[in-house]
């Protein structure tokens, strides 16, 4: 980054960039290197000061949620690293629908619903992660996806010129990706259909699904959730197992004795570790 576009930088968010910020810290698996620029901007409006200082400079930028479904490199990530921890608003709207901004987290979004007595979203209860990262990868379940529940997502383009609601008809959404986005673009909200329930029934539905990822998932260890999308008509943990690669190891990251579909960080793991691994499962 030169002179001139960190300058830029700071005077479009002042102490909300860093630089030379280690990832390690931001991704669920505590692995990573460091981004060039660290930026948390507090509102859209800082947002698009960001993405137009981006664009001025030819800066690249990428968005990090909570880190999960995330690998960052040892050699860290060139440009900006945009975190929208800040964007953290849930408003129910009189038609029952809800609104949540990319910085929600699942355990936020599944404890309103159950405050409001809201259904239609127990299925993310265990997905890490927020709303941003869930609508960008379409996160969900065998049953049920993010695309069977939004229905329209907040934008910003890629210089920060403009923001569009899209309805989510009009996207593609893809197994664990969202397509149709100009690339660069950022989603600010996403807009999910629900319908009352009984808080209780919520509230059950939601441990249901706690307890079968408690069960089955090491959730106790750094992690970045499933490594591998399931092939047609199979379950990618299966087939990992089955090949005799549980419990396999490369540096400090190894095979889930848990759960074959998960790579976990036993201690001092670095990406150049779990790139061995994902090498050899393949």
């Amino acid at each position: 980054i030169t002179r001139a576009a960190l300058a830029d930088l700071e005077d479009a968010l002042g102490d909300r960039v860093r630089f030379g910020v280690p990832l390690a810290k931001h991704t669920s698996m505590r692995i990573g290197g460091p981004a060039d620029a660290l930026a948390t901007p507090g509102d859209r409006a800082e947002l698009a000061r960001l993405l137009a200082v981006c664009a001025k400079h030819r800066l690249p930028h990428q968005v990090l949620g909570n880190g999960f479904n995330t690998l960052v490199l040892d050699g860290g990530i060139d440009g900006v690293v945009i975190q929208l921890g800040r964007f953290k608003q849930i408003e129910q709207l009189e038609d029952l629908s809800v609104r949540a901004e990319a910085g929600v987290s699942h355990a936020r979004l599944t404890r309103f619903c159950v405050e409001h007595g809201l259904s239609g979203l127990e299925f993310g209860a265990g997905i890490p992660g927020t709303v941003g990262g869930w609508t960008a990868m379409n996160a969900g379940i065998g049953s049920r996806e993010v695309k069977d529940v939004a229905r329209e997502v907040e934008v910003m383009s890629p210089t920060g010129e403009r923001i569009a609601n899209l309805p989510a008809a009009k996207l593609r959404f893809r197994y664990r990706a969202l397509e149709g986005l100009a690339p660069g673009s950022i989603v600010l909200s996403t807009l999910f259909d629900v319908r009352p329930a009984a808080p209780e029934r919520v509230r059950a539905e939601i441990a249901r699904h706690l307890s079968q990822r408690s069960s089955t998932q090491p959730l106790d260890i750094p992690s970045c959730g499933s490594v591998f999308k399931n092939p047609s008509g199979d379950f990618a943990g299966r087939l990992i197992e089955a090949a005799g690669l549980k419990g396999i190891r490369a540096g400090g990251a190894e095979v889930s004795t848990v759960h074959a579909n998960f790579i976990v960080n036993r201690g001092g793991a670095s990406a150049t570790d779990v790139l061995a691994l994902i090498e050899r499962v393949r």
